[in-house]
């Protein structure tokens, strides 16, 4: 089992505003010249617990474009040299970040399958549910437990899917319908239904998905829609019943702003399982699989949706390894399948993708499975409860456990903090 405190430790507040505040100011000293009108770049500001946010930007005269008031107090704004200087002076201000473009963990081209769910003549059990055993949890309705897809949005009306509630904060956009398909495909395999004869079966079947629409139709976004879409979950989490969030979603750096809104919205009870990103680099250096709140998910190629490695080799390694462009380190907690896994897609459909984004909600799933099962569980025993129910990553060799039930490992990763592999199958 991994430690989190081995994770790369969080700056202190005073330490990221002398290390941000004049790259900020730097940037615009450069673009813009004495003789011009002063430029104004956009960024994340957090104030403290006891201050009014809104008092912060009227005092400072200016408008904001985002404010939080939850998950972390805050806003978000374009702001000049000048602005960003007075702000640092504030006693009221924590942290002044630049409001950083965030996109999905997708990674590889997509395969759209050209039959929708109406056509479908039998249901389809995808590889990656196979591979973790999740068709061998015999719960098939998760809908007492509500998880938020914080992503390109969901297909509202995808008839494989139960979609209970939805947001957008994506400018132009009036709800949090999907218009990339990513965000679909992540929410599928979290908890398409299963027992219609139709479409493909999820990890916790019917699971209550709720649309978290931060990305928009290229499937990127800034750092401040998503501290949106996370404060939004934290304020209805106990009206909605929102267990579980899954962030198919990141960044190359470390956002203290939104560590901090992660921290309390797992503190409100919402468990956080996150793409590890695609990198193939140490997930320490991307945003939010370095969060020490979070569950990070690696991922591993899979052809057969079976262990032992007898599957025919991806593109991305040979079956049953480690995925040649996921992240990896000590802050990653557990691995799923991520290489060609089949799922729901916009407009009613169904498609093939690849990326850490397709490890993290299988590892979502089987947090909601766990709660339907523990309702009453904290976060933090989520996290602890999926770790010591996988399965190590050797042997990789189909070997019997105490049940008589075969499973097996993977190789290749590239770390000496050997995350097991998702096992669903009796959470």
């Amino acid at each position: 089992m991994k430690n989190k405190e081995a994770r790369l430790p969080q700056p202190s507040r005073r330490s990221f505003l002398i290390s941000t505040l004049p790259l900020l100011v730097g940037a615009l000293s450069i673009a813009s010249p004495a003789h011009a009108q002063e430029a104004a770049v956009p960024v994340v500001v957090q104030v403290r617990a006891a201050a009014h946010v809104a008092d912060v930007p009227r005092g400072h005269g200016f408008q904001v474009e985002h404010s939080w008031n939850v998950a972390v107090k805050g806003f978000a704004a374009r702001l000049t040299r000048q602005q960003i200087r007075r702000l640092q002076a504030d006693h009221r201000v924590v942290v002044v970040e630049p409001d950083v473009i965030v996109t999905t963990a997708e990674h590889g081209p997509r395969r759209v399958g050209s039959l929708g769910y109406a056509a479908a003549a039998t249901e389809t059990t995808p590889t990656g549910v196979n591979r973790v055993d999740a068709e061998l949890n015999p719960r098939t309705n998760c809908s007492a437990v509500g998880v938020a897809i914080i992503d390109t949005g969901i297909d509202l009306t995808h008839p494989d899917l139960y979609v209970a509630g939805n947001v957008t904060f994506v400018k132009g956009t009036r709800n949090g319908s999907d218009d990339n398909g990513h965000g679909t495909h992540v929410a599928g395999i979290v908890g398409a239904k299963t027992g219609d004869a139709r479409g493909v079966r999820g990890v916790a079947p019917n699971a209550r998905l709720y649309a978290v629409k931060v990305l928009n139709k290229s499937g990127s976004g800034s750092l401040s829609q998503v501290l949106s879409g996370v404060n939004w979950v934290t304020q209805n989490a106990k009206t909605r019943g929102i267990k579980v969030a899954n962030m198919s979603l990141g960044f190359q750096g470390t956002s203290a702003t939104l560590n901090t809104a992660l921290a309390n919205s797992v503190a409100a009870g919402v468990t956080y399982v996150v793409a590890a990103g695609n990198s193939g680099a140490d997930a320490s250096g991307f945003s939010p699989a370095n969060s020490p709140d979070v569950i990070a998910v690696s991922a591993i190629c899979d052809s057969d949706g079976a262990c032992g490695g007898y599957g025919p080799a991806t593109g991305y390694g040979p079956d049953d390894s480690f995925a040649s462009f996921s992240n990896f380190g000590a802050t990653v907690e557990i691995a799923a399948p991520g290489v060609s896994i089949y799922s729901t897609y916009k407009k009613g459909g169904y498609a093939t993708m690849s990326g850490t984004s397709m490890a993290s909600p299988h590892a979502a799933g089987a947090a909601a499975q766990y709660l339907a099962s523990y309702p009453m569980a904290a976060p933090g025993e989520v996290g602890l409860a999926l770790i010591a129910l996988g399965t190590s990553q050797t042997p990789v060799e189909p070997t019997p456990d105490s049940t008589g039930r075969l499973r097996g490992g993977f190789t290749g990763d590239p770390d000496a903090s050997p995350e097991p592999l998702l096992d669903a199958a009796g959470l």
